[in-house]
């Protein structure tokens, strides 16, 4: 079945960065392009960023524009999520899908706090 393992969250320090990786298993990833959510405590959730299935053509929310890097490995069956320059604001768990959406994760956890 498909499965997507969200991975790499964790306590940074505002400015700090991580790398969030999503392993992806139940499909054929490499024909899917692919899509990064995130969803704070008690507010809804937001697309972060967005990958074709060749890996091109990047989008991204403008909170994260120019902080944050989407890409893939589609030898790997993993997407990738490079975070630098962390604000307090993208506290969150994070969530790896594929467009369309198949079933959900669990989510990594972002604590972004001094």
């Amino acid at each position: 079945q498909v499965q997507l393992v969200e991975s790499g969250g964790g306590l940074v320090q505002p400015g700090g960065a991580l790398r969030l990786s999503c392993a992806a298993s139940g499909f054929t990833f490499s024909s899917h392009a692919m899509t990064w959510y995130r969803q704070a405590a008690g507010k809804e959730s937001e697309l972060v960023a967005t990958i074709t299935d060749a890996g091109g053509r990047p989008n991204y929310a403008d909170s994260v524009k120019g902080r944050f890097t989407i890409s893939r490995d589609n030898a790997k069956n993993t997407l990738y999520l490079q975070m630098n320059s962390l604000k307090p604001e993208d506290t969150a768990v994070y969530y790896c899908n594929a467009i369309p959406f198949l079933d959900w994760g669990q989510g990594t956890q972002v604590n972004v706090s001094s």
